[in-house]
């Protein structure tokens, strides 16, 4: 039996089937003791061993009609605060592979990622009752005509939605981002919590321009590393098809982790 006596980590899952990547990360976080529970809209029956599956209902109930409209990681947004509010837990991403524990006095888990500085929102960890905390929620729950950090550009586009449409999914076609990175940088911009952001390097060492490196028999992943890095964003959503539906290559960063964790890629791939 695995020794779970590390802070929890949560997700969520909206669907039935996972992928062996996101087998790979949930099981990753367990290795390294700390309790993972992912939370689901369907009757998940191919999570890693020891991760407890609870309905997402416990957290907030999910709108099946706005995930279709715009995508999973939409509501999942939304999710990840209550979450926390509600469990204290710490938000992973189901594409965050835990490469080292996280410190347990850590209150203030979020970095940037990619090239630019934007903080990102893949691996998040905040106090239960805290500021940044209570702008988020009330941005989701009371959502503004226009996101305030929006420029014209931006609104133009959102004018050009179908106003038959909830004023989230117009919002989520406008700018893809609008409740994800873009509304998690402005939120702590404006409660002075920005520069709590760790470097890149400790969550999200790999920029995502660069994702297709981690299926690179040659690739030097571990470069990107330094004796900071804890997690590693795999950016599931940038993967190429081609990696969903085959097994990675031998040698491959991703071969390497799933032979250390125990996953047989082979037996969870995207029909």
């Amino acid at each position: 039996m695995m020794n779970l006596n590390r802070r929890p980590v949560a997700s969520l899952w909206i669907g039935p089937k996972l992928h062996y990547l996101n087998q790979l990360c949930l099981k990753s976080h367990l290795v390294h003791g700390h309790p993972v529970t992912l939370y689901c809209t369907d009757a998940v029956d191919n999570a890693p061993e020891g991760v407890e599956i609870r309905p997402a209902t416990e957290i907030m109930d999910i709108d099946m009609g706005i995930v279709e409209a715009t995508s999973a990681s939409f509501l999942s947004n939304v999710f990840r605060y209550k979450m926390i509010r509600k469990t204290g837990a710490l938000w992973i991403d189901c594409d965050a592979f835990c490469h080292a524990p996280f410190p347990e006095e850590w209150d203030y888990v979020f970095a940037g990622h990619g090239m630019r500085g934007a903080l990102n929102c893949g691996v998040v960890g905040l106090p239960q009752q805290c500021e940044l905390m209570d702008q988020l929620l009330d941005y989701y729950d009371n959502l503004p005509d226009y996101p305030a950090w929006w420029n014209k550009r931006q609104r133009k586009q959102m004018d050009k939605q179908n106003p038959s449409l909830p004023k989230a999914v117009r919002i989520y076609k406008a700018e893809r981002t609008a409740f994800g990175p873009q509304a998690f940088t402005w939120f702590a911009q404006q409660t002075g919590d920005y520069e709590k952001a760790m470097t890149s390097d400790v969550l999200y060492p790999v920029p995502f321009q660069l994702n297709d490196v981690f299926y690179d028999p040659y690739g030097r992943v571990e470069g990107h590393f330094t004796d900071n890095t804890v997690s590693v964003h795999l950016y599931t959503n940038g993967t190429k098809p081609y990696w969903r539906k085959n097994p990675p290559l031998p040698n491959s960063y991703v071969a390497r982790m799933c032979e250390q964790v125990g996953i047989d890629p082979a037996a969870a791939l995207e029909e």
